[in-house]
C-alpha cells in the first residue's frame, strides 16, 4: 500500500474557499504585493491566473519570485497604496481550481474537518487541523479526550473517507 500523502493547498478552507496565499506587503511602487505561498502547487500564481481576495476575483497580470515569496502584479492594483490596502489578506481559490491528486492524496482542505475514529470503532473527535512537520504530517484531532496528535503515516492512518467525512486510525501506544 503506497504511503498516504497529504498535499498542501491551503491550511484554511471558509465559506468554500481554499487559501493558497497571504500578502505579506507591498513591494515597489506599481501595486504589485509579496504573498507567502501556502500551496504546493505555485504554477497557480502564473498569469493569467485567477484568485480571490476577499470574495473578489482578481486576475494575476505578472508574477515572478523573490527570496521565497511570489511577487504579484493584480489587474487593476496599480500603486502602492492600493497595494498596502491589502496587506494581511488571504489568496483563496474555489476547491475546483485544486488540481487532482493521485489516490491516497489528500489536500488539507479535504481532510479538515473529518470525524476520526480508532479502529475499534472509538471517536477521537474531530480533525482540526494538520501541522506540516519535516518528516510527516501531524493531524490535530480535538474530541471528547481533549487534543490528540496523529502522525500522518500508513501504519497509523488506516482509512480516509473524504465522502463520508471519517476517518479511521490504528492509534500508537501512548497515542490515546
Amino acid at each position: 500500500m503506497p504511503e498516504r500523502r497529504v498535499k498542501r493547498e491551503a491550511t484554511t478552507v471558509w465559506k468554500g474557499l481554499v487559501t493558497v496565499g497571504r500578502v505579506l506587503a507591498p513591494f515597489g511602487t506599481d501595486g504589485e504585493i509579496k504573498v507567502e505561498v501556502l500551496t504546493d502547487s505555485p504554477q497557480r500564481f502564473a498569469p493569467p491566473g485567477r484568485v480571490l481576495i476577499q470574495g473578489s476575483p482578481m486576475t494575476i497580470e505578472r508574477s515572478r519570485w523573490h527570496k521565497g515569496n511570489v511577487l504579484l502584479k493584480l489587474v487593476g492594483v496599480d500603486d502602492r497604496d492600493q497595494a498596502l490596502g491589502l496587506g494581511g489578506l488571504e489568496i483563496e481559490i474555489t476547491p475546483d481550481q485544486a488540481p487532482p491528486l493521485a489516490e491516497d492524496q489528500y489536500y488539507h482542505f479535504q481532510i479538515v474537518g473529518l470525524q476520526v475514529f480508532t479502529n475499534r470503532g472509538e471517536p477521537l473527535g474531530e480533525l482540526i487541523s494538520v501541522l506540516t512537520t519535516g518528516g510527516n504530517d501531524v493531524y490535530v484531532v480535538q474530541g471528547p479526550r481533549g487534543e490528540v496528535l496523529i502522525p500522518a503515516i500508513e501504519d497509523v492512518v488506516k482509512s480516509v473517507n473524504i465522502p463520508g467525512g471519517r476517518m479511521v486510525v490504528e492509534p500508537m501506544e501512548g497515542m490515546v
